[in-house]
């Protein structure tokens, strides 16, 4: 069986991923979304750019930036009904860190999210950490100075 190639107006294609018609024009013009098909008044939008914008939208809620989607787009390893791998670490990006202080000496930096922890396993890990360092440091002999 044939599948029928739908062919949509750039403002049926708008309609259909209900997105304002500025913010669909910005997409294509920055790459995101691939020009129509045609050229003037005979370009159409089919199918695929209804899928790439569609993609966008998710990734979107899925909290990547628009950058981190064109980094997708150009790179090419993402289908659009597929979510993306996370992105490395780069030069230049905004990290907060935590720091836990144990007791003088002893302190613990960690990132959450680069750990793949929720607040509540952060909570339990430093509670555990607390009674480790007492636990260790209580029962270690002193040392001759």
């Amino acid at each position: 069986m044939v599948e029928r190639m739908e062919k949509y107006t750039f403002n049926e294609l708008c309609s259909l991923v209900e997105l304002p018609i500025r913010t669909v024009r910005y997409y294509i013009q920055k790459g995101l979304v691939s020009p129509p098909e045609g050229s003037r008044k005979g370009a159409y939008y089919t199918n695929k750019h209804l899928d790439e914008l569609q993609a966008i939208r998710k990734w979107q809620r899925a909290g990547l930036s628009l950058e981190r989607i064109r980094e997708l787009v150009f790179d090419g390893t993402v289908e659009p009904g597929q979510l993306p791998p996370p992105r490395g670490r780069q030069p230049g990006d905004l990290e907060v860190w935590s720091r836990l202080f144990v007791k003088e000496g002893l302190e613990i930096h960690l990132e959450p999210k680069l750990a793949g922890m929720s607040p509540g396993q952060v909570r339990e890990f430093c509670r555990r950490v607390m009674e480790l360092a007492d636990a260790v440091t209580n029962d270690a002999p002193e040392r001759a100075e």
